[in-house]
């Protein structure tokens, strides 16, 4: 009886022990998970620099990182519930790039797990961080600057169209971003002077009336604040402009990239592999407290010559010169 006892023990340890949880003491504990929520799925390009900040840190997904991807797909009402259903799943560090809302959903909800943001907002304003040189609490992130930027992307739009008098705004009501970028819209504009003719939008349909208005209005041209709706439905955005035969900019190069007039911006994909080293350095022993806030400092502006020409704009050739990328 003995020797059988001891055959199924040889039997067990060598058999089934790699399928044993990690629990026995001195071996390596579970892979960190990292939670990663969105308003909108995001495009491929930014996942991998995501996963290249995380991999530039000596972590692999599915190798020495485990990450849960959530995507509020515009509802950003759901964002308390993204957030709860990560905290159930006991992961180690939160990123929400490219959503204000997310981060402070994730704020709301946990004062102990790491947050790492990327949010076109000013953290300190928002209520994310005391500064960005010391963020203190359990938060620090990217700002890439979007609202900062106003004033120079309607500037691009005066030196694009000299003639201009009349500018439409589009913004996102839903979104916390809409009232500074109004402000600083208005402000800018006012220096200029432009006058300035708001359109909110909030959903699909609602960006298809606005364009029927601004169809009726025929202002000299539209200025598409960020946002993550307006990201998702740049198809529907580009195509409208086009069809009302009105010359817009945006904050984002993934618009004129499929036949939009103007982009002026950060670099939203560095962005997202900041947020990526950041939760890396975290999952290494780093406190967001001690790491300040990176604010962007590569910035893009895009021209899509084709669309220039349809438009019967000709674009300044010192414009084109300070162009990052002319589109042919």
């Amino acid at each position: 009886m003995a020797e059988v006892r001891r055959r199924d023990l040889i039997a067990l340890l060598g058999g089934g022990a790699a399928s044993w949880p990690l629990v026995a003491h001195g071996q390596q504990p579970a892979m960190p998970v990292i939670g990663v929520i969105g308003g909108f799925s995001p495009l491929p390009s930014r996942i991998t620099a995501f996963r290249q900040g995380l991999n530039e840190t000596g972590y692999i997904e599915g190798q020495s990182v485990a990450i849960e991807y959530r995507w509020a797909e515009g509802r950003y009402d759901l964002m308390p519930d993204l957030v709860a259903d990560l905290l159930r799943r006991r992961v180690t560090v939160i990123a929400t790039p490219g959503t204000a809302l997310g981060a402070l959903a994730a704020k709301a909800a946990t004062a102990a797990i790491p947050i790492v943001f990327a949010v076109g907002e000013d953290p300190v304003k928002i209520g994310l961080v005391a500064s960005l040189a010391r963020p203190g609490g359990n938060l620090t992130g990217v700002n890439f600057l979007n609202t900062e930027l106003t004033a120079k992307q309607l500037g691009l739009v005066r030196e694009l169209i000299p003639g201009a008098t009349r500018v439409a705004v589009l913004v996102n009501a839903a979104n916390i971003t809409a009232e500074t970028t109004l402000r600083e819209v208005e402000a800018a504009a006012k220096v200029m002077g432009l006058r300035i003719q708001v359109f909110k939008a909030s959903t699909s349909r609602e960006i298809n009336a606005a364009f029927v208005s601004l169809g009726s209005e025929r202002p000299d041209a539209l200025f598409v604040g960020g946002d993550g709706l307006f990201n998702a439905r740049r198809t529907q955005l580009v195509n409208l402009a086009s069809r009302h035969a009105l010359p817009a900019t945006y904050a984002e190069r993934i618009f004129p990239e499929i036949g939009g007039l103007m982009s002026y911006g950060a670099d939203i994909t560095d962005a997202f592999r900041q947020v990526g080293v950041y939760a890396g350095r975290i999952f290494k022993g780093a406190k967001p407290a001690d790491l300040p806030v990176v604010q962007a400092s590569k910035f893009e502006l895009v021209i899509n010559a084709e669309t220039a020409r349809l438009l019967s704009l000709e674009v300044p050739p010192t414009l084109l010169a300070r162009a990052d990328e002319v589109i042919e």
